[in-house]
């Protein structure tokens, strides 16, 4: 459905994307997740057509974003992080207004504002000024906008910016609703969110994309190790003759003892961490030591990300993002 290839953007010498290329297939819920300044915002803007390439080429259903615009956008809905709402109209005026903007008329025009103005449950506010809005549902009159022209691909920039607890909720379901019916991506730098919500991940860092896959998968593959968190009565040198019988741990790291209690953390490259949790139970089993406590800590989405992210090379300079970024390419369009 939408093909990015070798995808490039510079401001003078700063480059906010390098060389990134991927493939989006029609349906479900994609998450384009990066750290602020990674150039998430850059990249869905050249998607959207809003913004030009220094290189390479972004096709929506086989039609290139900059060769054929017009047959492109039409596959397109799209809500920017501020969404470019009237405030002294009311949804239904603004919906009006962008529909005519898409080239819609007549009955057609108003069964699409029906039709959009309930998918994004705004009904009951429909006759109200946006200006007396709440934030959130500012952003469902945004959403709704970009689902007016039956779009094929729904692209969200940041939602949930500045949403309460509740309304984040709200507009997570709306979103998984769309998933239902559209291709959807949308934008976020809060973990969290991007896995309740998305059915794949793609992580960008410094401009560059690290990650492409499943929420699962990238937490099963990615990861170094697993890690197991023991407390036990041995002190740190009596643990260390203990486990210098087990083999497959890669690392141990032992806090300070409290009221004869001892912390330690071990790591391992062990496939089935299960077989190593035996092991140390047979290993202590043998000793004059007890173990109080065994879990284990297995890597989440949160560890990936981190371990990605800094594992990416080229760091941007301090202080540089996406909206530094737009800025002078607004500036550059002005002169």
């Amino acid at each position: 459905m939408i093909s990015v290839e070798h995808l490039t953007k510079c401001y003078g010498d700063f480059t906010a994307v390098e060389d990134l290329s991927f493939e989006i297939g029609e349906g479900h819920v994609y998450g384009f997740l990066g750290p602020n300044g990674a150039g998430k915002s850059t990249t869905m803007n050249i998607m959207t057509g809003c913004l030009s390439a220094t290189a390479g080429h972004v096709r929506i259903d086989g039609y290139d974003i900059f060769d054929e615009p017009d047959k492109a956008k039409k596959l397109i809905g799209y809500l920017p992080e501020h969404p470019p709402l009237y405030m002294n109209e009311t949804p239904v005026e603004y919906l009006t207004f962008v529909g005519e903007a898409k080239g819609l008329r007549g009955e057609e025009l108003r069964q699409q504002i029906e039709k959009v103005i309930a998918m994004a449950g705004i009904e009951h506010m429909k006759h109200r000024r946006i200006s007396a809005l709440s934030k959130g549902y500012k952003q469902r009159v945004g959403i709704a906008q970009a689902l007016l022209g039956s779009p094929r691909v729904i692209i969200l920039d940041e939602p949930t910016v500045g949403l309460d607890p509740i309304q984040i909720i709200e507009i997570r379901d709306l979103i998984k609703e769309l998933g239902q019916s559209h291709t959807v991506i949308f934008s976020s730098h809060i973990l969290s969110e991007v896995q309740a919500i998305c059915d794949q991940i793609l992580m960008i860092a410094h401009g560059k994309l690290v990650a492409f896959d499943e929420p699962k998968n990238l937490e099963k593959q990615l990861l170094s190790s697993n890690e197991i968190v023991l407390v036990t009565d041995a002190a740190g040198d009596q643990l260390d003759q203990i486990l210098s019988q087990v083999g497959q741990i890669t690392a141990v790291s032992v806090g300070a003892a409290e009221e004869r209690r001892t912390t330690a953390h071990i790591k391992t490259d062990c496939r089935d961490i299960y077989d190593l949790s035996r092991a140390i139970f047979l290993a202590f089993a043998k000793s004059d030591h007890v173990i109080l406590e065994m879990s284990l800590k297995k890597g989440n989405l949160e560890d990936v990300f981190i371990e990605l992210t800094e594992a990416a090379s080229d760091g941007i300079a301090p202080g540089e993002s996406d909206d530094a970024g737009e800025a002078g390419e607004s500036e550059v369009g002005k002169a």
